[in-house]
């Protein structure tokens, strides 16, 4: 008994087939921008300083789901600096109390060496702006209070911003990452400097994200949270802020519960707990 072998044509139409199909996969791979401060501490009131950086959950949690969705993640700060982990963060109970969970994200961040001083895979803002914006379909803020220390007025960042905005690209934050809203006020540097000195804006400022509605951390958890500072006090809060700079905040109903807000293109998210709801806003925008 001899074996058919294909013809041409079935070859040719099994070759086309399978270049649709690659072509079909890669379409669907979007390319997400995740910004981080590069801040390893929070100024506080009467010189005092409190450690911190990032939140190993609103991270890698986001993270994990784009990867596994095979989404291309790339990182920047805004000078290029790898980015610190709040070690409070390092705990199962941001995990659902699953250790195992928490060992499998901090194994991914191991991986990626992103807080490596030496090889991580970290890029500056400029040079994301030097890539050119375009090539990015979302991007990803998380929380811990480090966003408070710089990214609520890196002119580079509200650059970034601002070009999401005009062409209504993804733009999701969740906890104190949506401070980084305030970076694309006209005078960041100013309003940040009233609020720090009068808890308040001198003047509503014009804004490209008056009227949205957000939600961020509220004024309720960071004062239930306030014994982490170790005795000290913020100079402000990012919930005043951001309704002062124009923005109608939405708030869960019970402190530390999930809570994802969308309006136009973006979508925040208000606490740790709101970290996979905001990460699976943002996988159904890039479907």
């Amino acid at each position: 008994m001899t074996r058919s072998t294909p013809s041409k044509n079935l070859l040719h139409k099994l070759t086309v087939a399978t270049m649709f199909a690659l072509a079909a996969s890669s379409a669907q791979a979007a390319n997400v921008l995740v910004v981080l401060s590069d801040a390893d501490h929070l100024d506080l009131k009467d010189g005092k300083v409190f450690p911190t950086g990032f939140y190993l959950n609103e991270l890698m949690q986001p993270v994990k789901l784009l990867r596994d969705a095979g989404h291309r993640i790339t990182f920047a700060t805004p000078t290029g600096q790898a980015p610190t982990v709040d070690k409070t963060s390092v705990d199962s109970m941001y995990f659902n109390n699953d250790a195992t969970d928490l060992q499998a994200h901090q194994a991914l961040l191991d991986r990626l060496a992103l807080i490596s001083k030496e090889t991580s895979p970290v890029v500056s803002l400029s040079r994301i702006e030097q890539i050119g914006y375009d090539r990015f379909d979302a991007v990803y803020i998380p929380g811990g209070h480090a966003p408070m220390q710089d990214l609520l007025k890196s002119p580079a960042l509200g650059r970034l911003l601002t070009e999401f905005h005009q062409r209504g690209k993804t733009t999701a934050l969740v906890c104190h990452g949506p401070i980084a809203l305030l970076s694309t006020l006209p005078n960041a540097n100013g309003f940040v400097a009233s609020m720090e000195a009068n808890g308040k804006a001198t003047q509503v400022p014009e804004w490209i994200y008056s009227g949205y509605k957000v939600t961020v951390i509220s004024n309720q958890e960071e004062l239930q949270a306030k014994p982490q500072l170790g005795g000290g006090e913020m100079k402000f809060y990012p919930q005043t802020a951001l309704q002062q700079a124009g923005a109608q905040y939405r708030s869960n109903t019970a402190p530390w519960t999930a809570n994802v807000v969308v309006d136009r293109e973006l979508i925040t998210g208000q606490n740790p707990a709101s970290a996979v709801g905001v990460a699976k806003e943002l996988l159904a925008r890039l479907k």
